[in-house]
């Protein structure tokens, strides 16, 4: 099969590439960073499966231009990772320009992505979408408040994923948010009990088991739905 992955030159995006490159599955791994020393080392043992390209999924000329570097090929999997963990602030003190970056990155990214790749993705086997979401975009997980700008762009991802997945359902779409848990990378920090090795691991197996039935669902990475 043939994935694109994005934000693929650091944590979950990059863990993704390794994994699925150690599988002899066919990866594009999409980054701002193509040529970023731990994803280079990834493609050169790759034997040619896995390419890196250039792509700033808040830039719609970038993306327009990855799109077409990808050519006339099926995309079977793609899996929407880039994201930014923005400025954790309270009310008072919101950075709005902050925050609508954060949006722009998280929420907006994956659409432009998506968009881009539409015409690949239906071509495809598999036809699957996976936005890696997060927990605290439920809004009826959010019992400890704060977090505005992280927590409103992946509200807005879930949101922007379920309208997709009514939409596109006859085309035989799957489109589904995820969450991988507290992650041990840059983003998620020293303290996060997961590694990320072992969220990607179980993530993928979920990917791989995915079915109609899931389309339009917000699922965790170790089983089960999480709450909208």
């Amino acid at each position: 099969m043939r994935w694109v992955i994005t934000g693929a030159s650091r944590g979950i995006g990059l863990e993704f590439v390794r994994q699925l490159a150690a599988r002899g599955e066919e990866v594009i791994a999409a980054a701002r960073d193509a040529n970023n020393v731990a994803l280079a080392a990834i493609v050169k043992k790759s034997e040619g499966r896995v390419r890196a390209l250039a792509c700033d999924v808040t830039n719609d000329q970038s993306v327009r231009k990855f799109a077409r570097e990808l050519g006339d090929v099926e995309v079977d999997v793609l899996v929407n990772n880039a994201g930014v963990g923005g400025k954790w602030q309270g009310f008072e003190e919101l950075d709005l320009e902050e925050v609508k970056r954060t949006f722009d990155v998280n929420a907006l990214g994956p659409i432009r992505v998506t968009r881009a790749l539409v015409p690949q993705i239906l071509k495809g086997k598999t036809r699957r979408i996976v936005h890696i979401t997060s927990g605290m975009g439920s809004i009826a997980d959010n019992s400890s408040g704060g977090a505005y700008g992280y927590r409103m762009s992946k509200a807005a991802l879930n949101m922007a994923n379920k309208s997709f997945s009514v939409d596109y359902k006859d085309k035989g779409v799957v489109a589904v948010v995820m969450n991988p848990g507290w992650v041990a990378t840059d983003m998620g920090g020293d303290k996060a009990p997961l590694p990320v090795e072992d969220s990607v691991k179980l993530m993928l197996a979920r990917i791989d088991a995915l079915t109609p039935a899931e389309n339009g669902a917000f699922l965790n990475y170790k089983g089960g739905v999480f709450p909208y």
